[in-house]
């Protein structure tokens, strides 16, 4: 075998890995909303711009830009089916005073991540700033993942503010791979964020 063949083998190697990363990070969250509907509260998963995770990505060619091609981090939220409606294929959760939403992020590589990893839990005391136009939590996720290294920075007490945003939070953290199963998934991360959504 040729080096440009072992390239080839290689490249094609690493897409399949990922893309297989990705579907299977799809059906954990599938499993999670599955899971979560059948809570007292009816939990939907929140649809800032259809059914999908909210991200930081580029497609820019400056040298910055391209680290973030590839999805590495995102995240989902959840909220009692009172408290959200779709239109459009969209949700929207209003910024109402008390307004409490279950958080899940997955950290799949980062520089300062030894394995990829699965935060959740709650997040509270959500208030916007006059100098924000939002009027939905939706509108919130976004600028989470572009300020995601000071939102994150102890995500078991986190206390953000800026000049458009302030809330609090406390998140489990897990390894990733080491949820394998629904039971997993249930014991080892819905019912710990639950506990933390509910207290």
């Amino acid at each position: 075998m040729t080096d440009k063949d072992k390239i080839v083998e290689q490249t094609k190697a690493a897409f399949d890995f990922i893309e297989r990363l990705y579907l299977e990070t799809s059906y954990f969250i599938k499993q999670m909303e599955g899971l979560l509907a059948e809570e007292p509260e009816g939990f939907i998963i929140g649809r800032p711009s259809g059914y999908n995770v909210s991200t930081r990505s580029s497609t820019g060619l400056d040298t910055v830009n391209v680290r973030l091609w590839l999805r590495k981090k995102y995240s989902v939220f959840f909220v009692p089916n009172d408290k959200t409606h779709l239109e459009r294929g969209q949700s929207i959760t209003k910024l109402d005073p008390g307004l409490r939403v279950l958080y899940f992020r997955f950290l799949l590589h980062d520089s300062n991540v030894e394995e990829p990893m699965v935060y959740g839990g709650v997040l509270y005391h959500i208030a916007k700033k006059p100098a924000a136009r939002w009027t939905k939590f939706e509108h919130i996720m976004n600028h989470i993942e572009y300020n995601d290294e000071k939102v994150f920075g102890n995500p078991k007490h986190i206390d953000y503010e800026d000049s458009y945003i302030s809330f609090k939070g406390k998140l489990v953290t897990l390894n990733l791979y080491d949820i394998n199963d629904s039971e997993a998934i249930l014991e080892k991360l819905i019912k710990p964020s639950l506990s933390l959504y509910r207290s």
